[in-house]
């Protein structure tokens, strides 16, 4: 066997490698870097992909931390445990969840996002400076919060659908 085969294999390896010890987050920042047209471009786009518009990490710690941020600002209760603690239980971290099952569901209403939040409770508790999206992380998480500081005192104090 020559050497550029079994050197590009190695390198193939190695690389499979990282990406799966780094998980799939790792393997997503990757995915713009493919056909960037030089170094500085793949850069500026793995850069612009992977924070928020307020340079948060766009990933489920980023969103949360921002959230908090916002969340002090307005004098909302909260703490990082808390809201993650809620978000692993409600959608697994998937701002996409939509639950079509239970009583809202049938009423028409599906609980959506991080924190599983109806249309209505959304917008009566959004809070201004974020989106008005209950898909969009932020503006999810900082609307449950309010809910659960009005309702229960913090979303601390949630330990089951709210």
């Amino acid at each position: 066997m020559s050497a550029a085969p079994r050197y590009r294999r190695v390198r193939t390896n190695r690389l499979v490698r990282r990406i799966a010890v780094l998980g799939a987050g790792a393997a997503v920042l990757t995915l713009p870097l493919v056909g960037a047209a030089d170094a500085s471009a793949a850069t500026t786009t793995a850069a612009a992909a992977a924070t928020t518009p307020a340079g948060y990490p766009n990933n489920l710690d980023g969103w949360i931390r921002e959230s908090l941020a916002i969340m002090a600002q307005r004098g909302i209760p909260g703490t990082y445990n808390g809201i993650y603690r809620n978000v692993m239980r409600e959608s697994s971290g998937n701002p996409l969840a939509v639950n079509g099952w239970d009583s809202n569901a049938a009423a028409g209403t599906p609980s959506k996002g991080l924190l599983q939040v109806i249309d209505p409770t959304f917008a009566a508790y959004h809070v201004p400076g974020t989106a008005f999206d209950p898909y969009d992380p932020v503006a999810n998480i900082t609307a449950a919060c309010n809910y659960a500081a009005a309702r229960y005192g913090s979303i601390d104090n949630v330990y089951g659908a709210y």
